[in-house]
């Protein structure tokens, strides 16, 4: 139809080529030995087919691929697919740097693209969020300790958004625009306020400048003061309201558990920033199933977060490639 994308349309607008060296680790194309028979840009796009496609489990993308023609062409495949087993030795092969790798090369394909910010073309962005997220855990507890998880020893049972689970958090980093510019994952247990350094220090690695963060009440400590003030970023943290404590008039305090109330330019500028990060949440959780966590593990989980935001980089690039710069953030379109 007409005005209708497709899954087809989004992989063939994405060129993988410069990340074969990746996806082929630990592969050989010649010598003897078995010959390799499924090309692992074809796994990596089933993975993200999974995610783009809401699929529950790889067993289930298995099945789908098996049974429908469009779908193994939409990948690459032929008239076979790979079993399941298949796909675990894939991301066991690849490992959990190697799509923290291949997802920083499809974020900077993003960022040189979009004509709506130009500046993050050259790894400037003046305005960013933090917000962190749960992520429930494929697992019961663990009837001897029920801290843990039984099938998956990394889960940990903490506060999520809807009160105490077993599972994992993720913190994210997004722009002005709801664009994400990169996570971390730890168990639930951990607070967000330890993620920070580790999530700002992969981001500013990879050459990227942020002028001014933004944050919520959680993120409210000294370290994190002290942090950010040591790589000259600016930051508007809302402060909690406390007895026996007077907060600085310059600074936000929360007021009604949501609201804030301070200086009226940064209220304004708090508000854009959480509502794009909200929407950001929102939508990797209704879009790409971001909460159907079923691999097991705290490298998987931050494997599984990777695809998602893969998939959020390839709509961004096959947008632009389509001339269709207003569909950067419609997953809906290509799935």
């Amino acid at each position: 139809m007409k005005g209708v994308g497709s899954p087809k349309l989004l992989f063939e607008n994405l060129d993988l080529t410069p990340i074969h060296p990746i996806l082929w680790t630990d592969l050989h194309t010649e010598g003897p030995g078995r010959p390799v028979e499924y090309d692992p840009e074809w796994d990596l796009k089933a993975l993200m087919l999974r995610q783009l496609l809401q699929i529950p489990y790889v067993k289930d993308l298995v099945k789908r691929l098996r049974r429908n023609a469009y779908l193994r062409r939409a990948c690459g495949y032929g008239d076979r697919a790979p079993c399941e087993a298949h796909f675990s030795q894939m991301k066991k092969r690849i490992g959990v740097e190697g799509f923290r790798i291949i997802e920083a090369w499809l974020r900077r394909e993003a960022l040189s693209l979009r004509a709506s910010q130009p500046l993050s073309a050259a790894g400037l962005v003046q305005a960013a969020v933090l917000d962190g997220t749960d992520l429930p855990a494929w697992s019961s507890r663990d009837p001897h300790d029920t801290r843990r998880g039984l099938g998956d020893p990394d889960a940990r049972l903490g506060r999520g958004k809807k009160g105490f689970l077993l599972g994992y958090q993720s913190l994210f980093l997004v722009d002005i625009e709801g664009f994400p510019l990169g996570h971390v994952e730890a168990p639930l247990n951990v607070n967000e306020k330890q993620l920070v350094e580790a999530l700002l220090t992969r981001v500013l690695g990879e050459c990227i400048e942020v002028e001014l963060l933004a944050a919520d009440s959680q993120f409210e400590s000294q370290a994190v003061f002290d942090f950010l003030e040591s790589l000259k970023i600016d930051h508007i943290i809302a402060w909690r309201k406390l007895k026996r404590r007077v907060n600085p008039p310059d600074v936000l305090t929360v007021k009604d558990r949501i609201d804030v109330e301070g200086p009226e330019h940064k209220r304004v500028i708090y508000k854009r920033l959480r509502a794009v990060v909200e929407g950001f949440n929102g939508r990797v959780k209704s879009r790409l199933a971001y909460s159907r966590l079923t691999w097991q593990g705290l490298g998987n989980a931050s494997i599984h977060v990777s695809l998602v935001l893969m998939v959020a980089y390839a709509v961004c690039i096959a947008a632009y490639g389509i001339g269709r710069p207003e569909l950067r953030q419609s997953v809906a379109f290509f799935s």
